[in-house]
């Protein structure tokens, strides 16, 4: 189909966009797995033969496998029952089953630590009401980083799952009924099946989140090796050979994860031709309509709680909670040194500039890209497509392992400038991780606009810069927003890629949490963390604010 602006408009745009992803996302990965070769196969030999980088990858497979079938088992029933169930208070749990995605990765961490760990808020009261000496459990290992996941990850199940039962309609659960299937027959032959890409897909981002996850190991493991630490592990001490294997391993265990999702949802096709429409089933026994309000209520408490812990601990003086079951002295000085401190301020203005240079890039760049991946046609799209969804399949921490060996000096011959231990290298790994998000958003705004739009608005004598700002962006614009917040939230509180990247200088927010609470200043790491919530509120509503703005303000132009 030929278009406005033809072959040379088209690679104006296609050269930078995909010279930009070329040499941020494919030449520092790529470096990675030619320095893996750099000695022939004896780095390979090596990992092969250690059985701590044995252990590492089964502990992390295992790890995965866990992670995905708890948030399963927690986000799936739960997706039914606020989706198919009728009861009251189902809207509030609704709305605060969602609660966990709000919490940076690293915070969600640090919550179950005061709540959970052996000195939290939970262990201490169970060891005081049932009058034990030690604490009754130790949140370590593998049960310990899967329950973590399992309450942080389940949200994407939920989130899947649920969208997806709002589009499939209740009359097919209905039709199998009434030609005499039971409803557990019913559910294993029309639902469940219908919602295999929901399923799929959610089970998918579990599963890649729990194999690159770095902070519920780090603070959880106990001295357990995964693959994420022990490639930190392997950079700390020099190993960098090794560091490049583990880091290869990761990078395509998750990329052959991603391959079998694809292959997985392309061997049937699960589109229905209804309306979507859903009718919630009424609760008739009257137990069933006294219980359903309590346990909802219980929820909601168990999923307020880690917040609510870290807004407590937030107000505890730093250095007084001991052995006490909850802080015993609360002060307002955390906040205040927060506010007037220079070197506490500095990670939060970090923070804050590098999330905005980085998701600034990623909404320049990946419109350019949403823009030819949707509505032109060269010959390497394919390549392009390829190259703004690589970032997701790749765990943090071989993104950062990638920029950290290929940005470590400045060489015009090879392409490579000095980042590393500058403020420009978390941005740059903040921007990497925030393509597919953006990306694919803004690709799923173009494609609802219908291509001829473009070619109308340039035949009808308007310019090339006036079709873009009239047609293009704003088509683009609902997911260009939801994809920019997405990526500016990740960055806010990015963990996975800063641990490997930062300096002092350039620390930013979840890098001076762990700082404080190596130097157990609860108080100050919990204050940091509801500045890091803080700002997560704000990027969402600042989101919103802006889409419902410019909404109407489209509404006034055409009156």
């Amino acid at each position: 189909m030929k278009r406005a602006g033809g072959a040379r408009g088209t690679w104006m745009f296609a050269a930078p966009v995909l010279l930009v992803l070329l040499w941020s996302v494919v030449y520092p990965n790529l470096s990675i797995v030619v320095g893996s070769f750099e000695h022939g196969l004896r780095s390979w030999r090596e990992f092969a033969s250690s059985p701590t980088d044995l252990e590492a990858l089964r502990t992390t497979l295992i790890i995965a496998v866990g992670s995905v079938i708890a948030a399963v088992a927690v986000g799936l029933p739960l997706a039914f029952l606020l989706t198919r169930v009728d009861f009251r208070g189902r809207r509030v749990l609704g709305a605060v089953a969602t609660l966990p995605a709000a919490l940076p990765p690293l915070v969600g961490v640090v919550a179950f630590l005061f709540l959970y760990g052996e000195s939290g808020v939970i262990t201490r009261g169970v060891q005081a009401l049932l009058g034990l000496d030690h604490a009754p459990w130790t949140l370590n290992g593998v049960g310990a980083i899967i329950f973590v996941h399992a309450y942080t990850m389940y949200v994407y199940v939920f989130l899947f799952v649920s969208a997806g039962l709002e589009r499939l309609d209740t009359s097919l659960d209905e039709a199998a009924a009434g030609l005499g299937a039971s409803r557990w027959h019913a559910l294993r032959r029309v639902t469940l099946p219908l919602l295999t890409p929901s399923i799929a897909g959610s089970m998918l981002l579990v599963f890649m989140s729990a194999l690159g996850s770095f902070s519920a190991p780090y603070i959880f493991g106990g001295g357990l090796r995964v693959l994420s630490t022990q490639i930190v592990a392997s950079k700390l001490n020099g190993a960098m050979d090794l560091a490049y294997v583990e880091t290869t391993v990761l990078a395509v265990g998750a990329i052959a994860a991603l391959i079998l999702l694809r292959w997985f949802e392309r061997r049937r096709t699960y589109a229905v031709s209804t309306k979507g429409t859903v009718v919630r089933a009424r609760l008739h026994s009257p137990t069933a309509r006294l219980l359903a309000p309590i346990v909802g209520a219980i929820l909601v408490v168990i999923l307020i709680l880690p917040h609510a812990m870290v807004i407590l601990v937030s107000f505890a003086r730093d250095g007084t909670w001991t052995t006490q079951v909850l802080p015993p002295e609360y002060t307002i000085d955390n906040f205040r040194r927060l506010a007037t401190d220079s070197d506490l301020l500095v990670p939060i203005w970090n923070s804050v500039s590098m999330t905005a240079i980085a998701t600034a890039l990623d909404i320049v760049v990946c419109f350019v890209a949403a823009y030819l991946l949707v509505l032109r046609r060269f010959r390497v799209r394919w390549l392009l497509a390829i190259l703004v969804a690589l970032p997701w399949a790749i765990p943090g921490t071989a993104i950062a392992i990638g920029l950290a060996s290929t940005f470590d000096r400045t060489s015009l011959a090879s392409a490579r400038v000095l980042l590393v231990g500058t403020f420009w290298i978390l941005p740059l790994a903040y921007f990497v991780r925030g393509v597919p998000l953006v990306s694919s958003a803004t690709e799923g705004s173009l494609r609802q606009m219908d291509p001829s739009l473009e070619d109308a608005a340039r035949g009808l004598g308007a310019s090339w810069w006036l079709t873009m700002r009239r047609v293009v962006l704003p088509a683009a614009r609902p997911g260009l927003v939801a994809g920019a917040m997405l990526a500016a939230i990740t960055a806010v509180g990015e963990f996975v890629a800063s641990i490997v990247l930062f300096t002092h200088a350039n620390r930013p927010i979840s890098m001076e949490i762990l700082s404080q609470l190596r130097n157990f200043a609860f108080g100050t790491a919990a204050a940091f963390s509801v500045v890091l919530i803080a700002l997560v509120l704000a990027i969402t509503l600042a989101a919103r604010w802006a889409e419902g703005r410019w909404s109407r303000a489209e509404a006034v132009v055409i009156q």
